[in-house]
């Protein structure tokens, strides 16, 4: 045995380690606690720095001893010449840096570091646009680097077209890379900005020209811009970075403030109408027509206390719409923003709501002339030949979609409703389901599945009576199926139906 080396077992380097940690926690408890009792007693030297600096080393993400370094780097300020200060916030952007190193995203390094840029006396920008290049290079969706690469651009004045190549290099080499489309959508509207239309002569348009036409992209830059992603989805094609881009490029502007949603209560009588964006309730400007005809409704916030507010709601006139056995339509007029939207209440049922589901459909339409129309009817053939060599490419089958909603509204509804009227066989299991709307008189339908769905009345099923083929339900996992009654209850609503899954 003399001679050869001892190995510790397994349990014993554990102990040891366990014995270090310990010991090392010890340390910094202590150090910490000091740091604290200085603070408190407003200790703002270069020796509190130096022990903020060792315990940041090893934990960089404590944001109290980042707030107290800074109060001793502006105190220092005070007493210290510029040269001092310069040679200071030098060494603090070195020491960040090291702290990047251990953890390339840590919130309170980011933040310093931008602090310090901005009170250097002579700051050198070339260095830090290195430092985010190289952190990047290592790891291209650090959105940490990005967000300060972007405050070092705005502050040293770096040009925009210089940028947009610097995006150029990066989707180049990596389609993927999401990060560099986003900053690409944001650079494009400040260097190929849209020429806005002359102003209409007429006030009110006028008055909302110079909204509806910023920070639209000129079509030549946009159809550069079309070749360059359908190259990346052609490449990639299940890659969703070039798609989110591609949504971006077919909308091209800002989202503009309108009615995203409305919905219809027949129970309490009321409606609820939610916009994009909090609008001012003096200037409201909402109108309602029930059935063809306006209403005189008093709108409300349902933020009593803030001047702005998405969500505006009016009761309506007693027993307007309490037959559960009418249907009624409406529409929620904008005068504001000259916009609005329509929503069906159906025989039989107690509430109805219409969204926006697409989120750039609105903005399709709202830009559809001649021109720009060709534009998109050429992109939906892209789509329709990549969908041929991709035929399950879900990314691809929503932009079609999005594209023929867009370019022929009615006709893609009447498409719909076409293949809606084929169905045989439904399923819609584990959707949160609480309702059955859109399931109506569908003459072919002979099975529908709702496993585990949110159905808690039998009145909520009585759109299936519709379906006169209908022979199979599956309604394991609903509330409805724990009433009592429910068997004869669902028995007398839909005879057909032979094979009943509880």
């Amino acid at each position: 045995m003399h001679g050869r080396l001892k190995i510790k077992s397994t349990a014993q380097q554990e102990e040891e380690k366990r014995k270090e940690r310990e010991k090392k926690l010890k340390l910094y408890v202590t150090a910490r606690d000091v740091c604290f009792s200085q603070r408190k007693e407003g200790v703002l030297d270069e020796e509190a720095l130096q022990l903020t600096q060792q315990l940041l080393s090893s934990n960089p993400d404590f944001s109290t001893l980042w707030n107290y370094r800074r109060e001793i780097l502006m105190h220092l300020e005070t007493v210290r010449e510029e040269d001092d200060v310069q040679k200071i916030y030098e060494s603090e952007l070195s020491f960040v840096e090291r702290c990047l190193r251990q953890n390339p995203k840590s919130y309170g390094s980011w933040h310093h570091r931008g602090w310090v840029s901005a009170r250097l006396p002579r700051p050198d920008w070339v260095r830090e646009l290195s430092l985010c290049d190289r952190c990047l290079s290592l790891d291209e969706r650090n959105f940490h680097c990005w967000d300060y690469r972007r405050v070092v651009v705005r502050m040293s004045g770096v040009a925009v077209d210089q940028e947009l190549r610097f995006t150029d290099r990066l989707i180049g080499s990596n389609f993927s890379n999401y990060s560099s489309w986003h900053y690409r959508s944001t650079l494009l509207p400040l260097l190929h900005l849209e020429s806005p239309e002359p102003l209409s002569p007429t006030p009110q348009l006028a008055k909302t020209s110079p909204r509806t036409n910023s920070h639209r992209v000129c079509e030549e830059q946009l159809l550069k811009e079309y070749e360059l992603v359908q190259n990346a989805f052609f490449t990639d094609p299940n890659d969703q970075s070039a798609w989110f881009y591609y949504r971006w490029l077919l909308g091209r502007a800002e989202r503009e403030e309108m009615i995203s949603c409305v919905y219809v209560s027949r129970e309490e009588e009321r409606v609820a109408v939610c916009f994009s964006k909090p609008v001012h309730g003096q200037a409201v400007g909402l109108m309602l027509v029930l059935d063809g005809q306006p209403q005189q409704v008093e709108w409300r916030s349902v933020h009593p206390r803030l001047r702005h507010s998405p969500v505006w709601v009016c009761d309506l006139p007693p027993a307007t719409i309490s037959d559960i056995g009418n249907e009624h339509n409406l529409t929620v007029h904008w005068t504001e923003n000259h916009t609005h939207r329509d929503c069906a209440l159906y025989t039989g049922r107690s509430q109805s709501w219409c969204r926006d589901s697409a989120t750039d459909l609105e903005l399709f339409r709202s830009e559809l002339s001649v021109e720009k129309t060709s534009v998109l009817q050429s992109e939906l053939q892209t789509c329709n030949q990549l969908q041929e060599l991709e035929p399950l490419n879900k990314w691809c089958l929503l932009t079609i979609v999005l594209l023929m909603r867009a370019l022929d509204p009615l006709g893609y509804e009447k498409e719909t409703l076409a293949h809606f009227q084929t169905l045989k066989v439904l399923e819609a299991d584990n959707n949160s389901i609480e309702d059955l709307e859109g399931v109506y008189q569908l003459p072919k339908l002979e099975e529908i599945s709702l496993k585990n769905n949110k159905i808690s009345k039998i009145e909520d099923l009585a759109l299936l009576a519709s379906c006169p083929k209908l022979r199979s339900l599956d309604l394991r996992g609903n509330p409805v199926t724990q009433m009592a009654n429910f068997l004869s209850d669902i028995a007398k609503l839909l005879p057909s139906v032979t094979d009943l899954q509880l």
